[in-house]
């Protein structure tokens, strides 16, 4: 059996996140069905990053394993004449012995997109989050800092896993202004669930003034998720690059 690594792109705006559920279109049930098509038997494929139902990804890494010889610029070809336009393989590669895409993972990087321009862009109503109100972008930013390094999460996390820890190491937050869009881009080791839509939406909470940049640090140590702010929609958040060791870059 060998092992394919594909990097994968897609607009989520359609589809019930990338894991695949019943009765729902999904980004990971569309590949894997695309993919048993073009290589003549059912595979299993797994996704580096379970993006929820709204989000997009601009290099969302996946593996499968195939006894096929089908070359894999053949394989990428062939699935992007099946696959919708939302979705697009842009790199199929082989993989070395026991990749598997999310645990071979060293960590993730994601964006959120907000748009504090007057009006909503219409062009940008997919991709950002449009709050309705003025963001003081240095008071988010000063906020940021509390975030970097090793923490536990809880104040940020949807829905803590069975075992699985709440410590996560943010390795990078930054606050990037272009114009009437401002973005915020978090690098770190693991992630937990709406971890970053939920920082997204407490830092606008900061950003408009209800709360003192110094509350994302006590937020961090209260470790309560009822004290934080909102969930952040969807549509604001792209998985940008999912990190890897020099054995596993692709």
């Amino acid at each position: 059996m060998r092992t394919l690594r594909l990097t994968l792109a897609y607009d989520g705006t359609d589809f019930a996140g990338w894991q695949v559920q019943p009765a729902c279109p999904t980004v990971q049930g569309l590949v894997r069905d695309a993919c048993a098509r073009i290589l003549g038997a059912p595979v299993k494929l797994t996704g580096a990053s379970r993006t929820d139902a709204g989000v997009h990804a601009l290099r969302q890494v996946a593996n499968l394993a195939t006894a096929s010889s089908l070359g894999p610029a053949r394989l990428a070809r062939g699935l992007n004449a099946l696959l919708p336009d939302s979705i697009r393989v842009i790199q199929a590669s082989e993989a070395p012995a026991g990749f598997d895409a999310r645990r071979s993972a060293l960590g993730k990087r994601y964006l959120y997109l907000i748009d504090r321009g007057r009006v909503a862009h219409p062009l940008g109503r997919r991709y950002a989050w449009h709050p309705r109100f003025s963001l003081d972008v240095w008071a988010m930013r000063s906020a940021l800092g509390a975030l970097r390094g090793k923490h536990d999460f809880s104040a940020f996390c949807a829905a803590p896993g069975r075992g699985r820890t709440p410590t996560c190491t943010v390795r990078s937050a930054r606050l990037v202004e272009r114009g009437d869009h401002v973005a915020i881009v978090l690098s770190a080791d693991s992630f937990l669930h709406h971890m970053v839509r939920n920082i997204v939406g407490s830092l606008v909470e900061v950003g408009r003034g209800a709360q003192p940049p110094s509350w994302m640090a006590d937020l961090l140590a209260g470790r309560d998720r009822t004290r934080s702010g909102p969930t952040a929609p969807p549509q604001g958040l792209m998985l940008v690059r999912v990190l890897y060791g020099e054995a596993c870059r692709g």
